[in-house]
């Protein structure tokens, strides 16, 4: 469906999800992340939201909102993700026939006794700075890392790497020997650019160090971007072997940088 014609904006979802909740007496805070916390929401975003229950009640959450939507337009589509869940809570996806296929609507719903500002995705740092619809009792309250265990952690994703890093590399390489290019690329990808991608996370946006190429275009300086275009869109096989080495001293060189800026922290 193209986006001009899809009759359901993200604002009508909003608001009918906010008059659904709110008049519960369980529903204790609602609010959206994802795009509208870094002030980034376009034609392409997504509704990511968050809601709070009452502890025995988050079961509630997702068939009221499956119900609320499902009046304002025909659910096309819809995926609760098998308990339990990575992060312990409830979360499920729905796609409207009458919204834009963009606008998936994303929610989870939380228990409060499950408070924590890094599980309930509140630390500004790693996830931006959340739009409140709304909050009973308070509980939305932004907070900060801890950040001796977050230079820990990040230590010890460095000291992975320096090691597996030279390690995995023949992986790539084997394969283009015997002319596995699928399984080459998928080793490139996997064993040579991620690793390579999470190392300049951690030196330029280390509270997002394992987010990937997500939101690579915000956080990274825009000749690393472009640098890693470059080693990310190869054509075929040959490609890989060339740009390998190339991504290897990347890797060096940035893995010694992390290293220079720790030492200098620590003096």
């Amino acid at each position: 469906m193209n986006t001009t014609e899809a009759p359901l904006d993200r604002t009508a979802l909003v608001e009918a999800l906010r008059q659904a909740l709110e008049p519960r007496d369980w529903a204790l805070a609602l609010w959206e992340m994802g795009a509208a916390a870094f002030g980034r929401v376009d034609a392409w975003s997504d509704l990511d939201l968050m809601c709070v229950a009452e502890d025995g009640r988050e079961g509630d959450v997702l068939p009221l909102v499956a119900e609320t939507l499902a009046r304002l337009s025909p659910i096309d589509a819809q995926y609760e993700l098998p308990a339990p869940t990575w992060h312990g809570h409830r979360q499920a996806f729905y796609r409207l026939r009458d919204a834009s296929p963009y606008l998936l609507v994303d929610i989870c719903a939380l228990r409060r006794d499950s408070r924590d500002a890094e599980r309930w995705f509140l630390t500004p740092e790693r996830h931006g700075t959340v739009r409140v619809i709304f909050d009973k009792e308070g509980l939305v309250r932004p907070g900060s890392m801890d950040a001796a265990a977050w230079a820990e952690r990040l230590q010890r994703r460095i000291e992975t790497h320096r090691a597996t890093f030279p390690m995995f590399q023949p992986l790539v390489e084997k394969e283009l020997h015997r002319g596995n290019d699928l399984e080459a690329l998928s080793f490139y990808h996997g064993s040579t650019l991620r690793p390579l991608v999470e190392l300049l996370r951690i030196r330029y946006a280390p509270h997002r160090h394992d987010f990937h190429t997500r939101y690579a275009h915000y956080d990274l300086p825009p000749d690393v971007v472009a640098r890693l275009r470059e080693l990310y869109f190869v054509p075929d096989a040959a490609a890989i072997a060339e740009r390998l080495p190339a991504a290897a001293r990347w890797f060096a060189e940035t893995l010694e940088a992390v290293d220079q800026a720790a030492a200098e922290s620590d003096d």
